[in-house]
């Protein structure tokens, strides 16, 4: 890269931090990048680090030694989270989202990119000082919601199918037990998809008793693999704590209330704000 003038770096060098979130990166490669000295480099990151911060946008985490560096960890201040939480809730209570069975239509919001992001965003605040290895959906509404949490904490994804693929490969399969509806279901995961002992952070569009969402805890234990979080965009309130398959989880927006008869509904902030 030519020599950059101190405006123009200082740009350059955010976007190539934004561009890799929890990534360590030496300041030997920034100088090396730029053509600067490192205290230049350093001066530059303290900059970055003082707007970032101020800006609610992340942290810039410093790392002394000859093995150190900087590393961004995206974040989103919780007043901010709460407030875009809220808008989407209201959206999420429009009458026409109500489906049999007390469940809501978010398709069209889960293919949102902004929303994806924001919601992305909040995910990884959340699990941002958690280890985690890989992140875990099922197929195929969490998938959205799975990569834009994997972009900020760039880590990779693994999608369970509810069946065996051919073209997976060998796999591991097992049943669950459906917690809504007690009927008895199949999800599968490719072995070479996920190394043992890994730590995964589960991801779920919508969790009503949790059935599917200890289908995959359980499908962990065959790869010897731990829960390392479990994060829901929307809970069904509907659900007595009693009839939840398991309670150590994250919700960002929660169902309180379904009149099938009317098509009014009550969504307010998950337990992530309470």
């Amino acid at each position: 890269m030519k020599k950059l003038k101190r405006s123009a770096r200082l740009v350059e060098m955010t976007q190539y931090l934004l561009a890799r979130p929890h990534t360590l990166i030496s300041l030997t490669a920034f100088a090396d990048r730029y053509q600067s000295a490192k205290s230049s480099i350093s001066e530059d990151l303290a900059i970055i680090k003082e707007v970032f911060e101020d800006e609610g946008l992340g942290q810039l985490h410093t790392l002394a030694g000859a093995a150190g560096g900087v590393k961004y960890i995206p974040m989103m201040e919780k007043t901010t989270s709460l407030t875009i939480i809220k808008d989407i809730c209201r959206h999420l209570e429009q009458p026409e989202r109500v489906l049999p069975g007390g469940y809501l239509y978010m398709t069209d919001m889960l293919g949102q990119p902004s929303i994806m992001n924001d919601v992305g965003r909040m995910f990884a605040t959340i699990f941002a000082d958690r280890e985690i290895d890989v992140i875990m959906t099922v197929e195929t509404k969490g998938i959205p919601l799975a990569y834009a949490t994997a972009t900020f904490l760039n880590l990779p994804v693994v999608i369970v199918r509810r069946d065996n693929k051919v073209t997976e490969g060998s796999a591991v399969s097992i049943n669950y037990v459906s917690g809504s509806n007690k009927r008895i279901q199949t999800m599968s995961l490719a072995r070479r998809a996920l190394k043992e002992q890994s730590r995964v952070l589960i991801i779920d569009d919508f969790l009503k008793a949790g059935g599917t969402v200890q289908g995959m805890m359980d499908l962990l234990h065959e790869f010897d693999a731990t829960v390392a979080g479990v994060g829901v965009f929307v809970e069904s309130g509907e659900i007595d704590s009693e009839e939840r398959l398991f309670e150590d989880y994250v919700s960002l927006a929660k169902l309180t209330a379904v009149d099938m008869k009317t098509k009014n509904t009550s969504v307010v902030p998950g337990n992530y704000f309470v």
